[in-house]
């Protein structure tokens, strides 16, 4: 699938349309295979313990999911998750950021099909995996 959006039109258009996200999240890697994700672990992401939150390690997916689509058909901020499933796997290991490795799997004029596998940074064992689909809307 071709890249309509690079790293740094993505990054932008989270910026301006998802501000409240700002700093939480970095696109480490894209290319038309995957879209590489990073959550930037800081205290509010973390859960007495101090281990990432389970809401914030679903966010991680769905935001990885979202912008791997968009790079692919263009600043379209009313895409939607329309369903979503996610397997937690281990714990995170504490004090590091977290990474998604997403994967666009069926791309249609109305539905969008991704998965995303997030993993502790530097540590190969996956902490969860996560499948979504997302209503794209008409032009």
């Amino acid at each position: 699938m071709a890249l309509v959006m690079d790293r740094a039109a993505l990054a932008i258009f989270l910026d301006q349309a998802f501000p409240q996200v700002r700093g939480d999240f970095a696109i480490d890697a894209l290319d038309e295979e995957e879209l590489v994700v990073r959550l930037c672990v800081a205290e509010q992401h973390l859960r007495p313990g101090g281990t990432v939150s389970g809401p914030n390690i679903f966010a991680l997916a769905d935001v990885g999911i979202y912008m791997a689509i968009l790079s692919r058909i263009g600043p379209v901020a009313l895409a939607v998750t329309t369903n979503a499933s996610i397997d937690f796997m281990r714990k995170p290991v504490a004090g590091v950021d977290l990474i998604a490795r997403v994967r666009i799997l069926k791309l249609g004029r109305v539905l969008a099909v991704g998965e995303a596998l997030m993993f502790s940074d530097g540590d190969a064992r996956p902490v969860a995996r996560a499948s979504m689909t997302y209503s794209i809307p008409p032009k």
